[in-house]
């Protein structure tokens, strides 16, 4: 019973006490559901004039593991070129590097990292580290060191100081990317063989640990050509 299909008695053939009745009793006959059997021949064609449809087979979809997001890319101005390349945050680590190099030629350079001129210069200073592995480069943040940089007299970025040893500062220029060659001609002339002629000097007579902190003014960009 629990397969029985429940059909309109209008599916049905009328029976031989219906024919004979009235044509107005056959006008509009009440709708009553009777009971089909499984298997019965109107059942059938009942199915086929009203397909079930059929199941949507559901598509698969390939799903991919989220890639990790990689870590920041340095600024440019925290790159740097190799092992003779270092970076100074403090007063007290670039008096320190100083007097390790020794009888070793040490160029600082003095940037900002809002110098246009700074940024378009460091690729060709890193060049030349890289060309250069017997000097020491140092790069001093302006922002970060105001105090020293002010005694050290640096107004223009960037700035190149050259230290050697006993010697100590040898000269100190503004140099822009359009002025490489000034650079150059710089370091043929004080890095050459020598034998040391003392202990290194550093800054000399400048005093940069005192307490007392110059008048701050910003620092000046050199124009790139």
């Amino acid at each position: 019973m629990a397969d029985a299909l429940l059909l309109p008695r209008r599916f049905f053939a009328p029976s031989s006490a219906a024919s004979g009745a009235s044509s107005s009793a056959s006008s509009s006959p009440p709708c009553r559901w009777v009971l089909s059997s499984p298997g019965s021949p109107r059942r059938a064609r009942l199915a086929a004039a009203h397909p079930q449809p059929r199941p949507r087979r559901l598509t698969r979809h390939k799903t991919y593991a989220a890639e990790p997001e990689s870590g920041e890319q340095p600024k440019w101005w925290e790159k740097n070129a190799g092992p003779n390349m270092i970076d100074i945050h403090s007063t007290v680590e670039f008096l320190d590097a100083l007097r390790d190099a020794g009888d070793r030629l040490v160029i600082v350079e003095f940037y900002g990292t809002w110098c246009g001129s700074c940024r378009a210069l460091f690729p060709r200073l890193c060049r030349t580290a890289l060309e250069n592995p017997d000097i020491l480069f140092l790069k001093v943040n302006f922002d970060e060191n105001k105090p020293m940089c002010k005694r050290l007299n640096v107004k223009v970025l960037p700035f190149f100081h050259f230290y050697r040893g006993a010697d100590g500062l040898l000269v100190a220029f503004s140099c822009s990317l359009a002025k490489i060659q000034k650079l150059k001609d710089a370091i043929a002339m004080h890095n050459t063989a020598r034998c040391s002629i003392g202990p290194p000097v550093g800054v000399g007579d400048v005093e940069l640990l005192d307490s007392a902190s110059p008048q701050e003014k910003p620092a000046e960009a050199s124009p790139r050509s």
